[in-house]
């Protein structure tokens, strides 16, 4: 990747967060200086970008509260720690958001880590499609996070009736079973592929599944032309991320608001 990593963050935030493009069935809002996503209940609703400052930070999100609360949405305001004005975690705390464990937003070259690994004996990696496909997902997110996957499944299930060239879910299966998956997401008219899940079932943590579907990914979004993968890295992660060759480029934090 390009040692300039101020110039991969900017091009970031410009082609995912100002002009990002819209989940299926859903729109991309600017309201100001506030870039927002809007969709049903069980879509991802929230704030994709501002440009704030001391002077106009707490009007903006008074007036995102209103549009969400307004149709009945909890939303998420996802805030970079780059975003202004420097004390913008704290204003949102104020107004009622709930942070959420910080992430770091970690990129590398699709030819990088491309190379980085197979799968253990036994265990092969396929892409699937189809309500079949999301059920295997939905059923290791289940398994590993123990939260309902009722709106995956929605997202997931919509992304595939609608604009499924977007989308790519891959399964780590043993024995026919699934025991990791992840998906890849490809936002049209974006250098950025997203990695996203990665969820492995404990008995099989440790052996490589996790850097096996970083590798499956990589490969595809660089024959399908995308020059980054992109991953919001949780602590676990992001040492073996780093090992593969990501950078980090920044930290992002989720605050959610709950009507």
């Amino acid at each position: 990747m390009e040692t300039d990593h101020a110039a991969v963050l900017a091009r970031y935030d410009h082609q995912l967060r100002r002009s990002a493009p819209p989940d299926p069935g859903t729109r991309v809002e600017r309201d100001g200086p506030v870039v927002r996503q809007t969709g049903g209940p069980d879509d991802w609703n929230g704030v994709l970008w501002s440009d704030l400052d001391e002077a106009t930070a707490d009007a903006a999100i008074a007036a995102q509260v209103r549009h969400f609360t307004a149709r009945g949405h909890g939303f998420e305001w996802k805030a970079y720690a780059h975003d202004r004005p420097a004390d913008l975690g704290a204003r949102l705390r104020a107004a009622g958001f709930t942070p959420e464990p910080a992430e770091s937003l970690m990129v590398a070259r699709s030819d990088g880590p491309a190379a980085a690994g197979e799968p253990p004996p036994g265990v092969r990696l396929a892409e699937v499609t189809g309500p079949e496909g999301v059920e295997l997902v939905v059923r290791v997110h289940t398994a590993v996070f123990g939260t309902s996957a009722a709106r995956l499944r929605h997202r997931l299930l919509t992304r595939l009736a609608r604009d499924p060239g977007t989308l790519v879910l891959t399964v780590a299966l043993a024995d026919g079973e699934p025991v990791s998956a992840a998906r890849l997401e490809l936002p049209a008219g974006t250098d950025f592929a997203g990695l996203w899940g990665g969820g492995t079932l404990p008995e099989w943590r440790g052996r490589g599944l996790y850097r096996a579907l970083v590798a499956r990914r990589a490969r595809l979004a660089a024959a399908r032309g995308f020059r980054y993968v992109q991953v919001d890295a949780t602590d676990q992660s992001s040492p073996i991320l780093d090992r593969l060759g990501f950078a980090m480029l920044t930290t992002t934090r989720p605050y959610a608001y709950r009507p």
